[in-house]
């Protein structure tokens, strides 16, 4: 079935050969089936991979000997209701085209690159196993909308990229319908974000349980830490946070 199924898709490819999302060139194989679908390969060898050391509340990645207190100019103010943050790719060429393929073009496609990225950023997956993976939620309106939550299915990415060993827990609400943050600073999106996230009916936390919040992008933390905040009354005491990318 596994032969049928890469002769099928072999099939497809030389129908409909892949076009990367980021240069728009295509996406040829290397003896076999591509490791990435959605990325050439000179686009894959521009990807920005993060890998430790990096800062221990966004993940932002330091260059050279790191001493001291590991918190970079990224996340000063900040006061993270979360104990750790951590991402796998900077979010800038590739990797934000990737997202915005995602987000903003109904491209479901991207997620199988997405999933092996977050297969090859080792640091995250060790920190994802054994865990409960919170998506940071969409307003309803939103979601209509888009027709998904894309953190919804990048922690469904994630949890597959873990082998399994973590689980999706859809906990969190969007009670409030925000103006897109895009274009705020923390200031301003802290104000935005007051009171608009919300426990999800029947949902229950254990203390005891390793809480991650998943988004897509790291940018201020705002949205990132008022989930947590929200999650850290609930009861759960044990909360990280992982992204896709850092921007």
């Amino acid at each position: 079935m596994k032969l049928l199924g890469q002769f099928g898709r072999g099939f497809v490819d030389v129908l409909f050969p892949p076009i990367c999302v980021h240069c728009r060139g295509l996406v040829e194989s290397a003896g076999g089936e591509p490791e990435f679908r959605s990325l050439c390969r000179r686009c894959v060898a521009q990807l920005d991979w993060v890998r430790p050391p990096h800062c221990a509340t966004c993940g932002h990645p330091f260059y050279g000997v790191v001493e001291g207190e590991r918190i970079c100019p990224h996340c000063d103010g900040l006061d993270p209701a979360f104990h750790e943050g951590r991402t796998a790719v900077l979010f800038k060429g590739p990797a934000r085209s990737l997202v915005i393929e995602l987000k903003y073009h109904r491209g479901l496609h991207v997620l199988a690159d997405i999933e092996e990225i977050f297969r090859q950023a080792p640091h995250l997956i060790e920190r994802a196993k054994g865990s409960v993976l919170v998506p940071v939620p969409l307003h309803p309106r939103k979601a209509r909308e888009r027709g998904y939550n894309q953190a919804e299915l990048l922690a469904e990415a994630l949890a597959r990229a873990a082998g399994g060993d973590a689980s999706v827990g859809r906990l969190l609400r969007r009670s409030v319908d925000t103006h897109s943050q895009t274009a705020f600073d923390r200031r301003t999106r802290l104000a935005n974000l007051k009171n608009a996230f919300a426990l999800a009916p029947d949902a229950e936390l254990n203390p005891a349980i390793h809480y991650i919040l998943v988004d897509d992008v790291f940018t201020t933390g705002s949205t990132l830490n008022s989930c947590a905040r929200t999650l850290r009354r609930a009861g759960g005491l044990n909360v990280d946070v992982i992204t896709f990318g850092h921007g």
